[in-house]
Protein backbone atom coordinates (compact mmCIF):
# COMPACT_ATOMS: atom_id res chain seq x y z
CA UNK A 1 0.00 0.00 0.00
CA UNK A 2 1.52 3.39 -0.94
CA UNK A 3 2.43 5.92 1.64
CA UNK A 4 -0.38 8.52 2.14
CA UNK A 5 0.54 11.80 0.44
CA UNK A 6 -0.27 13.71 4.01
CA UNK A 7 0.82 13.65 7.70
CA UNK A 8 -1.21 12.55 10.56
CA UNK A 9 -1.08 14.85 13.08
CA UNK A 10 -1.73 14.80 17.08
CA UNK A 11 -5.36 15.57 16.64
CA UNK A 12 -6.41 13.01 13.77
CA UNK A 13 -8.18 9.94 14.19
CA UNK A 14 -6.58 6.72 14.51
CA UNK A 15 -8.11 6.20 11.17
CA UNK A 16 -8.84 8.41 8.81
CA UNK A 17 -12.51 7.49 6.91
CA UNK A 18 -13.21 10.15 4.14
CA UNK A 19 -16.46 10.58 3.25
CA UNK A 20 -17.87 10.62 -0.08
CA UNK A 21 -17.92 14.08 -1.98
CA UNK A 22 -15.17 15.87 -4.61
CA UNK A 23 -12.30 18.10 -3.34
CA UNK A 24 -10.35 20.42 -5.65
CA UNK A 25 -6.28 21.24 -4.69
CA UNK A 26 -4.72 24.23 -6.37
CA UNK A 27 -1.28 24.95 -6.47
CA UNK A 28 0.98 27.57 -5.93
CA UNK A 29 3.47 28.80 -8.56
CA UNK A 30 3.02 32.66 -8.59
CA UNK A 31 1.16 34.16 -11.66
CA UNK A 32 1.88 30.83 -13.38
CA UNK A 33 -0.57 28.64 -11.59
CA UNK A 34 -2.91 31.77 -10.70
CA UNK A 35 -3.59 31.59 -14.17
CA UNK A 36 -3.32 27.81 -15.09
CA UNK A 37 -5.66 27.25 -12.63
CA UNK A 38 -8.33 29.75 -14.18
CA UNK A 39 -8.23 27.57 -17.18
CA UNK A 40 -8.63 24.51 -14.60
CA UNK A 41 -11.39 25.98 -13.03
CA UNK A 42 -13.04 27.30 -16.62
CA UNK A 43 -12.98 23.37 -17.75
CA UNK A 44 -14.39 22.34 -14.87
CA UNK A 45 -17.68 24.66 -15.68
CA UNK A 46 -18.06 23.95 -18.82
CA UNK A 47 -18.27 20.31 -17.67
CA UNK A 48 -20.58 20.87 -15.07
CA UNK A 49 -17.93 19.93 -12.16
CA UNK A 50 -17.12 22.64 -10.52
CA UNK A 51 -20.54 23.14 -8.90
CA UNK A 52 -20.38 20.30 -7.10
CA UNK A 53 -17.12 20.41 -5.17
CA UNK A 54 -17.79 20.05 -2.00
CA UNK A 55 -13.83 21.96 -0.90
CA UNK A 56 -11.73 24.09 -2.48
CA UNK A 57 -8.00 23.98 -0.99
CA UNK A 58 -5.41 26.00 -1.84
CA UNK A 59 -1.62 27.54 -1.54
CA UNK A 60 0.17 30.36 -2.89
CA UNK A 61 -0.85 31.52 -6.44
CA UNK A 62 -3.36 28.83 -6.10
CA UNK A 63 -4.92 30.87 -3.28
CA UNK A 64 -5.38 34.02 -5.20
CA UNK A 65 -7.44 32.21 -8.02
CA UNK A 66 -9.55 30.40 -5.16
CA UNK A 67 -10.39 33.26 -3.34
CA UNK A 68 -11.82 35.34 -6.51
CA UNK A 69 -13.37 32.06 -7.14
CA UNK A 70 -15.00 32.33 -3.69
CA UNK A 71 -15.80 35.63 -3.43
CA UNK A 72 -17.47 35.73 -6.92
CA UNK A 73 -19.84 32.12 -6.15
CA UNK A 74 -22.84 33.27 -5.18
CA UNK A 75 -22.72 35.74 -8.30
CA UNK A 76 -22.01 31.96 -10.77
CA UNK A 77 -25.14 30.54 -12.48
CA UNK A 78 -23.36 27.29 -13.73
CA UNK A 79 -24.91 27.68 -16.86
CA UNK A 80 -22.47 26.11 -19.62
CA UNK A 81 -24.58 28.85 -21.87
CA UNK A 82 -24.09 31.84 -20.14
CA UNK A 83 -19.83 31.66 -19.13
CA UNK A 84 -18.81 34.56 -20.69
CA UNK A 85 -21.16 36.59 -19.34
CA UNK A 86 -20.99 34.55 -15.99
CA UNK A 87 -17.94 32.96 -15.15
CA UNK A 88 -15.80 35.04 -17.95
CA UNK A 89 -16.78 38.22 -16.39
CA UNK A 90 -17.09 37.41 -12.60
CA UNK A 91 -13.60 35.64 -12.06
CA UNK A 92 -11.36 35.19 -15.32
CA UNK A 93 -11.55 38.77 -15.82
CA UNK A 94 -10.72 40.46 -12.15
CA UNK A 95 -7.60 37.68 -12.20
CA UNK A 96 -6.30 39.16 -15.42
CA UNK A 97 -6.29 42.41 -14.53
CA UNK A 98 -4.01 41.17 -11.81
CA UNK A 99 -2.13 39.49 -14.28
CA UNK A 100 -1.07 42.97 -16.00
CA UNK A 101 0.56 44.55 -12.67
CA UNK A 102 3.48 43.84 -11.05
CA UNK A 103 3.40 43.26 -7.52
CA UNK A 104 5.99 42.00 -6.27
CA UNK A 105 8.71 43.98 -6.91
CA UNK A 106 6.75 47.36 -5.89
CA UNK A 107 5.71 45.60 -2.51
CA UNK A 108 9.41 44.57 -2.04
CA UNK A 109 10.45 48.55 -2.66
CA UNK A 110 7.88 49.84 -0.99
CA UNK A 111 8.34 47.27 2.08
CA UNK A 112 11.81 48.75 2.13
CA UNK A 113 11.77 52.24 2.44
CA UNK A 114 8.45 52.57 4.10
CA UNK A 115 6.98 51.25 7.66
CA UNK A 116 5.43 47.58 7.31
CA UNK A 117 6.21 44.42 6.25
CA UNK A 118 6.29 43.25 1.93
CA UNK A 119 3.81 41.30 2.59
CA UNK A 120 1.33 44.01 3.66
CA UNK A 121 1.88 45.81 0.17
CA UNK A 122 1.07 42.46 -1.56
CA UNK A 123 -2.14 42.30 0.75
CA UNK A 124 -2.90 45.84 0.10
CA UNK A 125 -2.22 45.39 -4.04
CA UNK A 126 -4.70 42.05 -3.68
CA UNK A 127 -7.30 44.30 -1.78
CA UNK A 128 -6.94 47.22 -4.38
CA UNK A 129 -7.14 44.72 -7.80
CA UNK A 130 -9.34 42.09 -6.47
CA UNK A 131 -11.35 42.44 -3.30
CA UNK A 132 -12.04 45.83 -2.20
CA UNK A 133 -12.24 45.34 1.57
CA UNK A 134 -14.12 42.00 1.29
CA UNK A 135 -13.52 39.45 4.49
CA UNK A 136 -13.61 35.48 4.95
CA UNK A 137 -16.92 36.22 5.95
CA UNK A 138 -17.60 36.98 2.26
CA UNK A 139 -16.97 33.55 1.10
CA UNK A 140 -19.85 31.42 0.54
CA UNK A 141 -20.44 28.68 3.29
CA UNK A 142 -20.86 25.67 0.59
CA UNK A 143 -18.52 25.08 -0.62
CA UNK A 144 -15.59 25.65 1.97
CA UNK A 145 -12.79 27.32 0.85
CA UNK A 146 -10.03 26.60 2.63
CA UNK A 147 -6.71 29.24 2.35
CA UNK A 148 -3.56 27.55 3.64
CA UNK A 149 -0.10 29.43 5.14
CA UNK A 150 2.39 27.88 7.38
CA UNK A 151 2.75 29.02 10.57
CA UNK A 152 6.57 30.03 11.51
CA UNK A 153 6.63 29.43 14.54
CA UNK A 154 4.20 26.08 15.28
CA UNK A 155 5.47 24.50 12.14
CA UNK A 156 1.94 23.58 11.26
CA UNK A 157 -0.59 24.53 8.77
CA UNK A 158 -2.75 28.16 9.65
CA UNK A 159 -6.06 27.47 7.49
CA UNK A 160 -8.21 30.43 6.75
CA UNK A 161 -12.05 29.48 6.25
CA UNK A 162 -15.42 31.68 6.69
CA UNK A 163 -16.32 29.34 9.83
CA UNK A 164 -13.11 29.77 11.69
CA UNK A 165 -9.07 30.09 10.81
CA UNK A 166 -7.27 27.73 12.94
CA UNK A 167 -3.50 26.19 13.48
CA UNK A 168 -4.20 22.37 15.57
CA UNK A 169 -1.41 23.22 17.88
CA UNK A 170 -2.48 27.07 18.58
CA UNK A 171 -6.35 26.98 18.80
CA UNK A 172 -9.41 27.65 16.72
CA UNK A 173 -10.95 31.81 16.08
CA UNK A 174 -14.68 31.30 15.29
CA UNK A 175 -15.99 33.72 12.80
CA UNK A 176 -12.85 35.31 11.84
CA UNK A 177 -13.40 39.42 9.86
CA UNK A 178 -10.12 38.68 8.60
CA UNK A 179 -9.58 40.44 5.36
CA UNK A 180 -9.67 38.26 2.36
CA UNK A 181 -6.61 40.12 0.96
CA UNK A 182 -4.31 39.27 3.92
CA UNK A 183 -5.81 35.44 3.87
CA UNK A 184 -4.28 35.10 0.38
CA UNK A 185 -1.30 37.47 0.86
CA UNK A 186 -0.35 35.00 4.05
CA UNK A 187 -0.97 32.13 1.85
CA UNK A 188 1.34 33.63 -0.99
CA UNK A 189 4.46 35.04 1.08
CA UNK A 190 6.54 32.45 -0.50
CA UNK A 191 9.94 32.99 0.87
CA UNK A 192 12.21 34.90 1.61
CA UNK A 193 11.09 38.25 -0.34
CA UNK A 194 7.66 38.16 0.37
CA UNK A 195 7.70 36.28 3.93
CA UNK A 196 6.89 36.38 6.98
CA UNK A 197 3.13 38.03 7.18
CA UNK A 198 2.64 39.27 10.33
CA UNK A 199 -0.82 38.97 12.03
CA UNK A 200 -2.21 40.55 15.47
CA UNK A 201 -4.78 38.57 17.33
CA UNK A 202 -6.52 39.19 20.20
CA UNK A 203 -5.79 35.90 22.71
CA UNK A 204 -9.57 36.33 23.86
CA UNK A 205 -10.69 35.64 19.95
CA UNK A 206 -9.78 32.15 20.45
CA UNK A 207 -11.97 29.04 21.80
CA UNK A 208 -10.76 28.27 24.81
CA UNK A 209 -8.97 24.95 24.76
CA UNK A 210 -9.02 24.34 21.11
CA UNK A 211 -5.28 24.12 20.64
CA UNK A 212 -3.51 21.36 21.47
CA UNK A 213 -0.45 22.45 22.91
CA UNK A 214 0.64 26.31 21.97
CA UNK A 215 -2.53 28.04 22.90
CA UNK A 216 -0.69 30.71 24.69
CA UNK A 217 1.03 33.86 24.08
CA UNK A 218 2.69 34.80 21.96
CA UNK A 219 1.08 31.90 19.90
CA UNK A 220 -1.96 33.78 19.99
CA UNK A 221 -1.32 36.82 19.99
CA UNK A 222 1.95 37.54 17.21
CA UNK A 223 1.30 35.16 14.62
CA UNK A 224 4.12 34.94 11.54
CA UNK A 225 3.02 33.11 8.45
CA UNK A 226 4.60 32.24 5.43
CA UNK A 227 3.57 30.59 2.25
CA UNK A 228 1.33 27.59 2.51
CA UNK A 229 3.80 25.82 -0.25
CA UNK A 230 6.56 25.46 2.44
CA UNK A 231 4.15 23.25 4.90
CA UNK A 232 1.81 21.89 1.85
CA UNK A 233 2.45 22.32 -1.95
CA UNK A 234 -0.51 21.00 -3.64
CA UNK A 235 -3.24 22.10 -0.61
CA UNK A 236 -3.28 18.21 -0.07
CA UNK A 237 -4.21 17.82 3.91
CA UNK A 238 -7.55 19.38 4.37
CA UNK A 239 -8.89 17.51 1.17
CA UNK A 240 -7.33 14.79 1.34
CA UNK A 241 -8.00 13.76 4.96
CA UNK A 242 -11.78 14.79 4.43
CA UNK A 243 -13.59 13.84 1.26
CA UNK A 244 -13.29 10.15 -0.64
CA UNK A 245 -12.45 11.71 -4.35
CA UNK A 246 -9.73 14.49 -4.83
CA UNK A 247 -8.83 16.45 -8.11
CA UNK A 248 -5.09 18.03 -7.78
CA UNK A 249 -4.05 20.85 -9.84
CA UNK A 250 -0.39 21.04 -9.87
CA UNK A 251 0.61 24.65 -11.34
CA UNK A 252 4.04 24.72 -9.32
CA UNK A 253 7.92 24.59 -10.83
CA UNK A 254 10.70 22.33 -11.08
CA UNK A 255 13.77 23.39 -10.19
CA UNK A 256 16.17 23.46 -13.10
CA UNK A 257 20.30 22.73 -13.15
CA UNK A 258 21.87 25.70 -12.25
CA UNK A 259 25.94 25.52 -13.56
CA UNK A 260 27.48 28.31 -11.17
CA UNK A 261 25.47 28.53 -8.01
CA UNK A 262 25.14 31.60 -6.18
CA UNK A 263 27.13 31.53 -2.53
CA UNK A 264 25.97 34.72 -1.05
CA UNK A 265 23.81 33.67 1.72
CA UNK A 266 20.11 35.43 0.27
CA UNK A 267 20.34 33.68 -3.06
CA UNK A 268 21.37 30.25 -1.74
CA UNK A 269 19.29 30.34 0.73
CA UNK A 270 17.03 30.31 -1.83
CA UNK A 271 18.02 27.86 -3.80
CA UNK A 272 18.56 25.68 -1.14
CA UNK A 273 14.84 26.35 -0.40
CA UNK A 274 14.20 25.54 -3.79
CA UNK A 275 15.52 22.10 -3.47
CA UNK A 276 13.46 21.13 -0.24
CA UNK A 277 10.51 22.41 -1.79
CA UNK A 278 11.41 20.27 -5.14
CA UNK A 279 12.23 17.08 -3.53
CA UNK A 280 8.50 17.26 -1.54
CA UNK A 281 6.35 18.25 -4.48
CA UNK A 282 7.78 15.09 -6.03
CA UNK A 283 7.53 12.59 -3.17
CA UNK A 284 3.72 14.00 -3.03
CA UNK A 285 3.01 14.34 -6.70
CA UNK A 286 4.47 10.17 -7.13
CA UNK A 287 2.18 9.38 -3.58
CA UNK A 288 -0.87 11.12 -4.66
CA UNK A 289 -0.66 9.14 -7.97
CA UNK A 290 0.42 5.92 -6.46
CA UNK A 291 -2.74 6.66 -4.07
CA UNK A 292 -5.77 6.75 -6.95
CA UNK A 293 -3.92 3.79 -8.52
CA UNK A 294 -4.37 1.22 -5.54
CA UNK A 295 -7.66 2.95 -5.09
CA UNK A 296 -7.44 4.59 -1.66
CA UNK A 297 -8.96 7.59 -3.60
CA UNK A 298 -10.82 8.14 -6.44
CA UNK A 299 -9.79 11.62 -8.50
CA UNK A 300 -6.88 12.90 -10.78
CA UNK A 301 -3.85 14.51 -10.73
CA UNK A 302 -2.62 16.86 -13.82
CA UNK A 303 0.13 19.37 -13.91
CA UNK A 304 1.67 22.54 -15.91
CA UNK A 305 4.62 20.15 -16.26
CA UNK A 306 2.23 16.81 -17.91
CA UNK A 307 3.01 15.47 -21.06
CA UNK A 308 -1.06 15.68 -22.33
CA UNK A 309 0.23 12.44 -24.67
CA UNK A 310 0.49 10.46 -21.36
CA UNK A 311 -3.40 10.23 -21.22
CA UNK A 312 -3.46 8.32 -24.40
CA UNK A 313 -6.69 10.34 -25.76
CA UNK A 314 -6.96 10.13 -29.50
CA UNK A 315 -8.94 13.47 -29.21
CA UNK A 316 -7.19 15.76 -26.58
CA UNK A 317 -6.59 19.10 -27.62
CA UNK A 318 -3.34 19.52 -29.20
CA UNK A 319 -0.74 20.74 -26.91
CA UNK A 320 3.01 19.80 -28.48
CA UNK A 321 5.39 18.99 -25.21
CA UNK A 322 7.98 21.31 -26.27
CA UNK A 323 4.92 24.68 -26.13
CA UNK A 324 3.36 23.65 -22.63
CA UNK A 325 7.19 23.03 -20.96
CA UNK A 326 7.74 26.56 -22.22
CA UNK A 327 4.86 27.37 -20.34
CA UNK A 328 5.67 25.72 -17.33
CA UNK A 329 9.30 27.31 -17.57
CA UNK A 330 7.45 31.16 -16.42
CA UNK A 331 8.85 32.48 -13.46
CA UNK A 332 7.20 31.47 -9.93
CA UNK A 333 6.75 35.42 -9.73
CA UNK A 334 3.81 38.16 -9.16
CA UNK A 335 4.57 39.67 -12.02
CA UNK A 336 3.04 41.45 -15.62
CA UNK A 337 2.61 38.75 -17.97
CA UNK A 338 1.48 39.64 -21.43
CA UNK A 339 -2.00 38.45 -23.15
CA UNK A 340 -0.12 35.96 -24.77
CA UNK A 341 0.84 34.36 -22.22
CA UNK A 342 -1.68 34.83 -20.29
CA UNK A 343 -3.98 33.25 -22.66
CA UNK A 344 -1.66 30.90 -23.15
CA UNK A 345 -1.66 29.82 -19.88
CA UNK A 346 -5.71 29.36 -19.13
CA UNK A 347 -5.42 27.09 -22.33
CA UNK A 348 -2.89 25.35 -20.83
CA UNK A 349 -4.78 24.40 -17.61
CA UNK A 350 -8.46 24.27 -19.53
CA UNK A 351 -7.13 21.27 -21.96
CA UNK A 352 -4.63 19.11 -19.19
CA UNK A 353 -7.52 18.99 -17.25
CA UNK A 354 -9.98 18.01 -19.89
CA UNK A 355 -7.60 15.19 -20.54
CA UNK A 356 -7.39 14.41 -16.85
CA UNK A 357 -10.92 14.09 -16.30
CA UNK A 358 -12.08 12.70 -19.35
CA UNK A 359 -9.76 9.89 -18.80
CA UNK A 360 -9.83 9.36 -15.27
CA UNK A 361 -12.77 10.70 -13.97
CA UNK A 362 -15.33 10.42 -16.43
CA UNK A 363 -15.11 9.18 -19.64
CA UNK A 364 -18.70 10.60 -21.03
CA UNK A 365 -17.50 13.88 -20.48
CA UNK A 366 -18.40 15.96 -23.84
CA UNK A 367 -14.82 16.95 -25.59
CA UNK A 368 -14.24 20.20 -25.99
CA UNK A 369 -14.78 22.30 -28.70
CA UNK A 370 -11.89 24.56 -29.03
CA UNK A 371 -9.01 26.17 -26.01
CA UNK A 372 -10.68 29.29 -24.31
CA UNK A 373 -8.42 31.46 -26.76
CA UNK A 374 -8.51 29.47 -29.82
CA UNK A 375 -6.11 32.00 -31.58
CA UNK A 376 -3.52 31.52 -29.06
CA UNK A 377 -3.15 28.07 -28.19
CA UNK A 378 -0.62 26.54 -26.52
Amino acid sequence: MPDAPVERIATDPLEIKPEAGTALCLSGGGYRAMLFHVGVLWRLYEARLLQGIQRLSSVSGGSITAAVLGLKWKRLGFDPARLKADFVAEVVAPVRVLADETIDADAIFWGIALPGRVSDRVAEAYDTHLFQGATLQDLPDTPRFVINATNVQSGALWRFMKPYMRDYRVGKVKAPKIPLAQAVAASSAFPPVLSPFEMRLDESAFTPNSGHDLQRKPFTTHVFLTDGGVYDNLGLETAWKRYQTVLVSDGGGKLQPEDEPKSDWARHSYRVFDLVDNQVRSLRKRQVIDSFKSGIRKGAYWGIRTNIADYQLADALPCPHARTMELAETPTRLKRLNDNVQERLINWGYAVCDAALRRHVDPQIKKPADFPYPKAKV
